[in-house]
C-alpha cells in the first residue's frame, strides 16, 4: 500500500470498514483455493461479505452455500471465445442460467465454492475477470455497446475503457473505497451509458482549443440510485481523451480519501458530492490534476436508454449491427452457444451486451443479414420485439437475491407478455421492476417503475406487492419517477397496469411519450386514475 488510511483512527467507523482495515477485500482471492479444497463449511461467516471483491455473492439462503457470480464486461464487448467461455461456465456449473445485467455484465447462479478455481482459470484464459464486479471497489465500466462501430459516436472509446479498467483491476490502492463505485465512459451521443446515474461518467463533448475543434469529455459526478437517488452533476471542465485515466484516478482518490465511512447507507460518492457541491469538488479535483479546461459543448441527442433494436448501419461501409431483445435479460447456456456460432458464421463472432439487458451482434455483411435472421433462435430473441416485452427490465429478485422482497424476473416477463396481448401503443413504455429499494433494475429512470414490497392482506397474511412510480427519464439532465400512493398485490398487478395504460392510450396524443404524457396530465391526475382503478377492486389492495 502506498497510501495512508487516514480514517483508521475514526472510532465511528461502521462494521464493514473495521473488517476492511484488518483485511483488504481483494485478499479473499488468496483464501479461495483453501476454501475450495475444504468446502463451504470451512469459510468463516465473517468472511462471506469479502467474496464480493471476487465478484461473488451468496444466493438466498446464504447457508445453502450457492454463489452468484458477476463477470465484468467493459463496454459490453465480447469476442466469440469469451462468449463460448461464459456459456460453458453457465452450462457446466450454473444450471444453464445466463443473465445480462443493467451494467452490461454477465451473471451466473448456483455456483459452489469447489468450482470457483476452475471458473477463475477459464475466465482468465479468455481475458475475463469477475474480480471487482462487486464490493467497495471500481465496478465494471459501462460504455457504449457500439463503440468503434457507432456512426454517430464522437470518437471510439474502446481503448480508453480498456486502459481505465485495466488500471483499477486488482489495484489494492483503490480496492478499499467507502462503498461501491460505478463508472461510465462513452462518446455515444444518445447517452447509451445512462451517465446521470453513475458515480462518475465521462460524456461526449467538443471544445475549440486554440482555434481547433477538439473532441473529448465532460465529467459528471455523484449520480446513483438506491433508496436515496441522485442525478450526477456536471463539472465545469473539459477533458482531452488522453487525460481520461488521470482524471479517473483523481476522482477515485478523492472518493477513497474523503468519502464517508461511518454510516454505510450514506457512503456512496453521491453523498460527498451533494455536501460539497460541484464547484468545491472541481477545486479538489484540480489539486490532483492541475488546472483543467472549462466546459465545451455537448453534441447530445435524445436518450435511447440503451436500446438498439433492428438492423442498423455501422460506420464501416457494408457492415450492419443487429440489436436483439433478450426478455428481461435472461438466456440459457445453449442459446448463448448458438448466438456465438451464429455471430461467427455470419460475422466476426463478437457479441455485445447492453445496459437495457439486451444484446447486439455486430460486423454482419449486408448480404448475410437475411440468412442470419432466419435462424430459429430469433423467434424468441427478436430484433423487433413486442412493445412491452421489448422495454421490460427486471433485477434478479427473490429467486436468488438475499435483499429482494419479491419475485421479479419471471413476473415481469409474464406481465409484459400479457400486456402485449391486451394493448397496442404507438410508443414504447419502459417498465422496470425491482425487488427492493437498492434498484439494481434502475426503477427510478423508467416510464413506469415497479418496486416490490410486502403487504398484509385481509387475512393478515404477508403477500408480495408493488408500489408504482411514473415519469422517469434521463433526457434534459434527467428526472426520477414519482410514486403513486397505493400498494398493489402481485396477483392484481397486470390488471392494474392494463387499466392505467389504457387510460394513457385513450388520452394521449399521437406520438406522445409516456413521460410527456405524465408531464402534461400531472402525477396528481394519474394518482386519481390509480385511485379509481384500485377502488374498483379493493380485495387485498391497500391504499
Amino acid at each position: 500500500m502506498v497510501y495512508e488510511k487516514h480514517w483508521k483512527e475514526n472510532k465511528k467507523l461502521n462494521k464493514t470498514e473495521k473488517v476492511k482495515l484488518e483485511k483488504d477485500g481483494l485478499r479473499i482471492l488468496d483464501n479461495i483455493p483453501f476454501y475450495a479444497e475444504n468446502g463451504f463449511d470451512s469459510i468463516p461467516k465473517e468472511q462471506w461479505d469479502l467474496f464480493k471483491w471476487a465478484g461473488l455473492y451468496l444466493q438466498r439462503p446464504k447457508e445453502d452455500g450457492y454463489f452468484m457470480m458477476r463477470v465484468n464486461v467493459p463496454s459490453g464487448i465480447l469476442t466469440k471465445s469469451q462468449v463460448d467461455t461464459l456459456a460453458g461456465i453457465a452450462k457446466d456449473y450454473g444450471r444453464g442460467v445466463f443473465d445480462i445485467t443493467t451494467r452490461q455484465a454477465v451473471q451466473f447462479h448456483w455456483l459452489e465454492i469447489e468450482q470457483i478455481p476452475d471458473i477463475f482459470k477459464r475466465l482468465e484464459s479468455a481475458g475475463l475477470s469477475s474480480v471487482g464486479a462487486c464490493g467497495d471497489i471500481t465496478r465494471t465500466i459501462v460504455g457504449n455497446p457500439i463503440a468503434g462501430i457507432d456512426p454517430d459516436e464522437l470518437f471510439d472509446t474502446t481503448s480508453l475503457v480498456k486502459e481505465v479498467y485495466d488500471f483499477f483491476q486488482r489495484n489494492e490502492d483503490f480496492s478499499n473505497l467507502p462503498r461501491k463505485y460505478k463508472m461510465s465512459i462513452s462518446a455515444n451521443k444518445k447517452n447509451a451509458s445512462n451517465a446521470e446515474i453513475n458515480c462518475i461518467s465521462f460524456t461526449p463533448a467538443i471544445k475549440v482549443i486554440d482555434g481547433v475543434e477538439t473532441k473529448g469529455f465532460h465529467l459528471k459526478v455523484g449520480g446513483g440510485l438506491s433508496s436515496r437517488p441522485f442525478l450526477a452533476k456536471t463539472l465545469d471542465i473539459f477533458i482531452e481523451p488522453e487525460r481520461t485515466l488521470e482524471v479517473a484516478i483523481a476522482v477515485t482518490t478523492i472518493f477513497r480519501d474523503y468519502g464517508y465511512r461511518e454510516k454505510r447507507h450514506l457512503s456512496r460518492l453521491k453523498f460527498l458530492v451533494a455536501d460539497w457541491g460541484a464547484e468545491k469538488f472541481k477545486e479538489k479535483l484540480e489539486e490532483y490534476t492541475g488546472p483543467l479546461l472549462t466546459k465545451g459543448v455537448e453534441p447530445t441527442e435524445e436518450w435511447n436508454a440503451g436500446y438498439f433494436y433492428g438492423v442498423q448501419d455501422q460506420k464501416q461501409e457494408g457492415l450492419k449491427f443487429l440489436g436483439f431483445n433478450v426478455p428481461v435479460g435472461r438466456l440459457d447456456a445453449d442459446e448463448v452457444f448458438e448466438l456465438a456460432r451464429i455471430s461467427s458464421q455470419y460475422g466476426s463472432g463478437e457479441i455485445r451486451t447492453c445496459n437495457s439487458q439486451n444484446l447486439i451482434i455486430p460486423n454482419i455483411p449486408e448480404k448475410n443479414v437475411e440468412a442470419l435472421l432466419a435462424e430459429p433462435i430469433f423467434k424468441r430473441i427478436s430484433i423487433n420485439p413486442n412493445s412491452f416485452i421489448g422495454y421490460a427490465v427486471a433485477c434478479t429478485g427473490i429467486e436468488y437475491c438475499n435483499l429482494a422482497l419479491v419475485e421479479t424476473k419471471e413476473r415481469m416477463r409474464l406481465i409484459a407478455e400479457e400486456l402485449d396481448k391486451r394493448i397496442q401503443l404507438d410508443v414504447p413504455v419502459r417498465i422496470h421492476m425491482v425487488g427492493c429499494p437498492n434498484s439494481c433494475g434502475q426503477r427510478q429512470i423508467a416510464d413506469i417503475g415497479l418496486q416490490g414490497i410486502k403487504l398484509r392482506n385481509e387475512n393478515k397474511e404477508m403477500v408480495e406487492a408493488y408500489e408504482i412510480y411514473v415519469g422517469g427519464t434521463l433526457n434534459d439532465d434527467g428526472r426520477f419517477n414519482q410514486k403513486l400512493k397505493g400498494k398493489v398485490p402481485a396477483t392484481k398487478l397486470t390488471d392494474v397496469l392494463d387499466e392505467l395504460l389504457h387510460y394513457f392510450k385513450k388520452d394521449k396524443v399521437k406520438g406522445e411519450s409516456f413521460f410527456d404524457f405524465v408531464e402534461r396530465k400531472s402525477v396528481g391526475t394519474l394518482q386519481k386514475v390509480l385511485d379509481s382503478i384500485l377502488g374498483k377492486d379493493t380485495d387485498g389492495v391497500s391504499i
